[in-house]
């Protein structure tokens, strides 16, 4: 398919900026938003100002194109593309349910997901047979004391918390789960999240989530995990504990522990991986210990601790969605703005996700991983976005919202075949 010329000499000189520009449209096509909200939102209503329209402003904010909400609404005021007043922007922000914010995301992930995998451009499985799936929590930081409910307390808001799930091949956010309360525990939200717990997952977390009901609910849906044993929970340990071997970061024993799930009475043997560490972690620890139900002939002990180990993946993504996208607005003081703020940034991030891809499928993926940061993605496409957007109106990217996946892959193919990496 060609394009129109007016895109060539941008393809020419910055084909990242262009394809970043592609897939934004795609991933926040105003049609696919506002169904998501049609089709999610409880009390929510449109009058005046569709979903779409606050989405496309808030957009502006968390990608980086504009310094606040207020110099986003004053952009599109000054081209009468915004039917409503600030205050009216403000209250449909702060009524945003988080549903609908979480539902963006997990609708981002599917249409990124289709890219991906047409673009065969899926990375390794870490464990082959099996689908791993990180799971991490993110608390937006305390914001500013902008709003009147909040002059007269000392202690700046926690504006909500958030946990992930991210898709270890397609290094996607695929699932979110949100709560407006900033002080609550991370494990309130576990329920939730073993709704979406599939035969054949790997489910890997770090402690904060090892508790007996988690664990016991992701093995009776036939699924598996590896989680960081917490200190406080307490087992029973069964037979010696066995050397294995040097991993990584250590040398790895192996021994079964007994937990039972106390309003049941029910009693799981499952295998607990320790590793002495060459090196203390940053609190001091000398060991750790993983608990999981893998099988023994699809993951010795050795390959358990590696696949804990990685998990730091998703500390990489909040990385760069906190530092490269403004996820974290100071000034949003209403837990469901901020919320909503926190969904489109991985929404922004899922659309990172289909740009390496693309890279990976032309420059293939151990060069696109040592060569290629989500960082200087940001600066390069900063650097270019606003005088390509004068140069090239909307209108002129309004195509590539219908454009079938597989020829869609094709265009993101030729253009990242024009990337130079370094």
């Amino acid at each position: 398919m060609a394009l129109s010329p007016l895109f060539e000499k941008f393809i020419e000189n910055s084909p990242i900026c262009v394809m970043a520009r592609v897939i934004l449209e795609r991933i926040f096509d105003p049609r696919r938003i506002d169904d998501v909200f049609e089709r999610t939102a409880k009390s929510g209503f449109t009058r005046e100002l569709l979903f779409s329209s606050l989405i496309h402003l808030m957009g502006d904010v968390v990608l980086g194109v504009r310094p606040s909400v207020h110099a986003a609404f004053q952009a599109l005021e000054e081209a009468n593309a915004i039917p409503v007043s600030l205050t009216a922007v403000y209250n449909k922000l702060n009524r945003v349910e988080p549903v609908v914010s979480a539902a963006l995301v997990c609708e981002s992930a599917v249409e990124a997901g289709l890219l991906i995998d047409s673009l065969e451009a899926r990375l390794p499985a870490w464990l082959p047979g099996y689908r791993c799936r990180i799971l991490d929590g993110n608390a937006p930081s305390a914001t500013e004391h902008r709003i009147e409910e909040l002059r007269h307390t000392w202690a700046a808001p926690l504006p909500g918390k958030i946990l992930v799930v991210l898709d270890q091949e397609r290094m996607l956010a695929e699932e979110v789960f949100l709560t407006e309360d900033g002080h609550a525990q991370e494990r309130s939200l576990l329920g939730d999240v073993l709704n979406c717990v599939q035969p054949r997952d790997v489910w890997i977390a770090d402690r904060n989530f090892c508790t007996i009901p988690f664990m016991f609910g992701i093995h009776g849906r036939r699924a598996c995990f590896a989680i960081r044993q917490h200190g406080g929970l307490k087992g029973t340990l069964v037979g010696r504990r066995r050397k294995i071997g040097r991993g990584s970061t250590g040398m790895v024993y192996e021994q079964t522990i007994s937990l039972t799930e106390r309003e049941e009475g029910q009693t799981l043997e499952f295998r607990r991986i320790t590793v002495q560490l060459s090196q203390a972690t940053r609190d001091g620890d000398v060991e750790l210990h993983i608990l999981t139900n893998l099988p023994q002939a699809d993951a010795d002990a050795v390959a358990i601790a590696e696949l804990y180990r990685q998990r730091w993946t998703i500390e990489t993504l909040f990385a760069e969605v906190t530092k490269t996208l403004q996820c974290e607005i100071q000034t949003l003081g209403y837990p469901k703005a901020a919320l909503l703020a926190f969904c489109l940034a991985l929404q922004a991030s899922n659309a990172v996700a289909v740009l390496k891809a693309a890279l990976r499928a032309v420059h293939g993926a151990e060069k696109v991983q040592k060569e290629v940061s989500g960082y200087f993605l940001s600066l390069e496409i900063k650097g270019v976005y606003g005088g390509m957007m004068i140069a090239i109106p909307d209108k002129n990217w309004k195509l590539f919202r219908k454009l079938p996946v597989p020829k869609l892959a094709e265009i993101l193919i030729r253009m990242a075949s024009r990337a130079p990496l370094a």
